[in-house]
């Protein structure tokens, strides 16, 4: 992927303020500024590689993560397992790439998870049906919505999508293209639209693998731009969380804040900056969230335990 002279200059520059951040925040990651009042939780995607290098080092540091800060749940923000999903509840990579990899204690908590266009090669109901196995995986149906409490008067939704079948198919994933073809994608919009339009919760949280706008190799998702992109607008959504790429971002669409946790296991350096970005890093990583009442702090932490990035999303922009 070329870039410009400005666009390498940018993201050098974006680069060296992580380098610079980190001997500051490293030490103190998610200490600072956590109301007491206020509802943790972890986010990551691209992840299940069988316990390779990467994927091992970021499990560590979301375990230290959330023994600071105790995160109620994980999300999952998909492509779970590499290369083509699982064939059955029964399948190894649940072991491998999921149960003996995860073990902190502070991470046997529920994790609420989405299918990537990954886990399309495989069986996805399987995934659906794991929850039958361990009571931590949660994946109700390929598309979703919860409610959680941040404090006694304060609820935020979550919205969980199901975004394979709003993907332009690579050639090489063509082997399962019958498999998005049975996604009513229609039916999924209409129930995005009635669910938000629905929602009185004061936060709303959108989650889907695929991204909106993206500097990472995959780029920007024309469908979501076109069809969610103005639904997140005209119900107040706060912010938009995915994967597919392998790196982190931080971008911004008018008053949505759009952020990439692709960084799980096997990261992709091949990253440029775009008119919505506001940070990128192409390395492995995830992100911890804190969101209080008029607040969402998010963190983006790499392999390491460094923090690469901090920033602060209002209730009302």
């Amino acid at each position: 992927m070329k870039q410009t002279r400005r666009q390498f200059v940018r993201t050098l520059f974006v680069a060296t303020q992580a380098t610079a951040l980190a001997p500051l925040l490293s030490g103190r990651l998610l200490a600072a500024g956590n109301p007491a009042a206020a509802l943790n939780f972890l986010l990551v995607g691209d992840w299940g590689r069988n316990g390779e290098k990467d994927q091992v080092a970021v499990a560590k540091q979301m375990g230290l993560a959330a023994d600071q800060n105790p995160a109620k749940f994980i999300i999952s923000v998909g492509d779970n397992f590499y290369e083509d999903g699982v064939k059955s509840v029964d399948d190894p990579q649940w072991q491998s790439s999921f149960e003996q990899v995860y073990t902190a204690a502070s991470l046997q908590v529920p994790w609420w998870s989405i299918l990537g266009n990954h886990d399309y090669h495989g069986n996805c109901d399987a995934q659906i049906e794991y929850h039958l196995r361990s009571p931590r995986w949660n994946m109700p149906a390929r598309y979703y919505t919860r409610t959680e409490q941040i404090d006694a008067a304060n609820a935020v939704d979550f919205f969980y999508l199901d975004t394979t079948p709003m993907s332009k198919l690579d050639a090489d994933e063509l082997m399962f293209h019958g498999n998005v073809k049975s996604q009513d994608l229609a039916r999924q919009l209409a129930w995005l639209d009635a669910a938000l339009a629905a929602s009185t919760a004061p936060w709303k949280i959108v989650v889907g693998h695929h991204p909106v706008y993206s500097g990472g190799q995959h780029g920007d998702t024309p469908y979501i731009i076109k069809h969610i992109l103005p639904l997140l607008e005209k119900y107040g959504v706060q912010a938009y969380f995915n994967g597919h790429d392998h790196d982190l971002q931080h971008l911004q669409a008018g008053k949505i804040n759009l952020f990439c946790t692709g960084g799980g296991s096997k990261p992709r350096t091949q990253l440029k900056t775009t008119a919505h970005t506001k940070f990128g890093l192409g390395c492995s990583g995830f992100i911890a969230a804190t969101l209080a009442a008029e607040q969402l702090d998010v963190r983006m932490i790499d392999d390491q335990g460094k923090l690469l990035y901090a920033t602060t999303v209002p209730r009302r922009a």
